[in-house]
């Protein structure tokens, strides 16, 4: 975590110097609630204008009552169509974890504590306009790189 970089309220935000580009990883660890509801991760562009909202190339969102991880994107302010595929889910209460979001030419592939867990194909194909990381919800962060 940068130290211009923003935590408050469990909410963390933070720079991506340059934006995303192939080959680049991102790193978010921590603990989940005891009775969370759920999380988000943001790779999202700054605004344009200040009445807009920026792109976002990848939001997840962490359901825990439906054991879900829903992955979508937003372009010119119309989010895309989500996908919810997963073959198993990998976060419990009160646990530790690490999620990792590799960027490659085709996709965003997402790992937790080290094993696959989904694909996000790009729809933002503009990678370095993505220059922010917004991590909220129920947990306790502990290290963002």
């Amino acid at each position: 975590m940068e130290e211009n970089d923003k935590k408050e309220n469990g909410e963390y935000t933070g720079e991506i110097k340059g934006g995303m580009r192939p080959s680049m990883k991102l790193v978010v660890m921590g603990i989940i609630n005891k009775k969370p509801n759920s999380m988000e991760v943001v790779l999202s562009s700054e605004p344009q204008e200040e009445d807009s909202e920026g792109d976002v190339g990848l939001q997840l969102k962490v359901s825990f009552m439906d054991k879900a991880v829903q992955r979508n994107a937003r372009m010119a302010g119309k989010w895309g169509r989500p996908e919810t595929t997963l073959s198993y889910f990998p976060f419990a209460p009160g646990e530790s974890f690490k999620m990792e979001i590799v960027c490659e030419h085709q996709q965003f592939r997402i790992l937790v504590d080290g094993q696959p867990l989904c694909g996000f194909s790009h729809r933002v194909l503009r990678l370095a306009s993505l220059t922010a990381l917004r991590v909220c919800g129920d947990l306790q962060l502990t290290k963002v790189a």
